[in-house]
């Protein structure tokens, strides 16, 4: 199971685990997003991520972030308990939360070695590309699953 951390402990874990097989360091796979309604869609991303490397970190926008991209009536579930959902997850190995609208700073601390996001996004728009390719990472852009979408999730429950 996951853990939902401070961006201070994560740090402190990271560099633990580093520590402990200084000689091949765990690759460290991030992505992010809003995560609102957990849906198979997410499980298969973040199975699909995972498998690229030894941890996979993922961030979750905080409420506030989430209403200034998705809109005031988003999100359907708060961050504690998106964070608490994900973290669940076997393929989740580390959760952590930020309020600005894109991850880009989170993504120049954490550092990881390979940068996922889902297909709709072609590898050169995804934030945080530039800075993870220049210290000789790698960004993909995995399998998207048409119809997988909180915002379809949402509009099929309003015509209920």
């Amino acid at each position: 199971m996951g853990q939902v951390l401070t961006l201070d402990q994560f740090k402190k874990e990271i560099s633990r685990r580093k520590d402990m097989s200084p000689r091949r360091p765990p690759r460290v796979v991030f992505t992010n997003g809003c995560f609102d309604i957990l849906h198979v869609g997410h499980a298969r991303y973040l199975r699909d991520a995972r498998a690229l490397g030894d941890l996979l970190v993922v961030g979750i926008n905080s409420d506030a972030s989430v209403k200034r991209l998705k809109g005031e009536q988003r999100p359907v579930v708060n961050e504690d308990e998106r964070a608490e959902m994900l973290a669940s997850l076997a393929s989740v190995d580390f959760v952590l939360m930020f309020g600005d609208d894109t991850p880009l700073s989170l993504i120049e601390t954490v550092a990881p070695d390979i940068l996922v996001k889902g297909g709709d996004w072609p590898p050169e728009k995804i934030v945080g590309s530039a800075f993870v390719l220049a210290r000789g990472g790698e960004v993909k852009s995995l399998a998207f699953h048409p119809g997988k979408s909180t915002t379809s999730i949402l509009e099929r429950i309003q015509k209920l």
